[in-house]
């Protein structure tokens, strides 16, 4: 078993290592380090397919996950991919560049590799769930698949509610109170985090599954900690000034939530 677990992992990291690699060579061309955002995202469910086909475990509950991840995974992945197109580089991107100055190719390299190291840490439930050889499921998978169907909706709803905004000639330079950016600055973070609950939860029922309760929590602290609320607040912040000020003062920063007086 052990063996069979060291060939998943080392087959996954090899693929994930390359197409970060090759992201990071398109990177150079482009100059825009936004495309290691949709690498990101894609390459969750590229080592889900990977530990679904190599995988012992039980077929039904492998490619059930695998699944899950694909369409989370495009989703997300084509959502990133459209949004960078023709756009310049994301701020946050452009602000590590301010801030690295020297030797910004090998930098972006071991970030870019970083995003496949945290790929293949985020995989676990993936795994775990392939090596698992009980033929049925049980009611903690269930639960899983129930909870990540109201978060993926969440998450797409959110993501569209911002593109709308962005699309709307009238609303440059404002701060989204779109629907559920109006409870929160962050719900397409907020209902990403529960992605990942969904799939640790789904794990849950897998032997060592309790090890995937780490994904859920290293997500939160990426998102409230490195690269998600900090960077887009402070981007938000450089671009809109008081309004984003006056919008943090009244507005959950993640879980949706009413209004509150300043």
């Amino acid at each position: 078993m052990l063996s069979a677990i060291l060939h998943l992992v080392l087959t996954g990291a090899a693929l994930v290592g390359s197409m970060m690699f090759l992201l990071w060579l398109i990177h150079l061309g482009i100059r825009n380090a936004s495309v290691v955002d949709p690498g990101w995202a894609f390459g969750i469910p590229l080592l889900a397919v990977v530990y679904a086909v190599m995988g012992p475990g039980y077929f039904w509950r492998r490619w059930l996950l695998a699944g899950m991840a694909a369409i989370w995974g495009v989703r997300l992945g084509t959502y990133l991919l459209l949004r960078m197109v023709g756009k310049p580089e994301e701020g946050r991107y452009q602000e590590l560049r301010r801030q690295w100055q020297h030797h910004l190719a090998l930098r972006f390299l071991a970030f870019f590799e970083f995003q496949a190291l945290l790929d293949l840490l985020l995989s676990l439930p993936f795994l775990l769930a392939a090596l698992n050889p009980r033929t049925t499921l049980s009611l903690l998978e269930y639960a899983g698949f129930a909870l990540w169907l109201v978060a993926l909706a969440g998450e797409a709803v959110a993501d569209g509610q911002l593109a709308a905004f962005k699309r709307d000639s009238s609303s440059h330079g404002q701060v989204c109170q779109r629907g559920l950016w109006n409870y929160s600055r962050h719900p397409n973070y907020f209902f990403e985090w529960l992605i990942w609950l969904a799939w640790a939860l789904f794990a849950l029922a897998s032997p060592y599954g309790w090890m995937a309760l780490v994904c859920p929590v290293l997500m939160f602290y990426f998102l409230f900690r490195v690269t998600g609320i900090p960077a887009t607040e402070a981007q938000a912040l450089r671009s809109k000034g008081e309004a984003y000020r006056r919008y943090q003062q009244t507005t959950s920063a993640f879980v949706p939530w009413f209004k509150h007086a300043t």
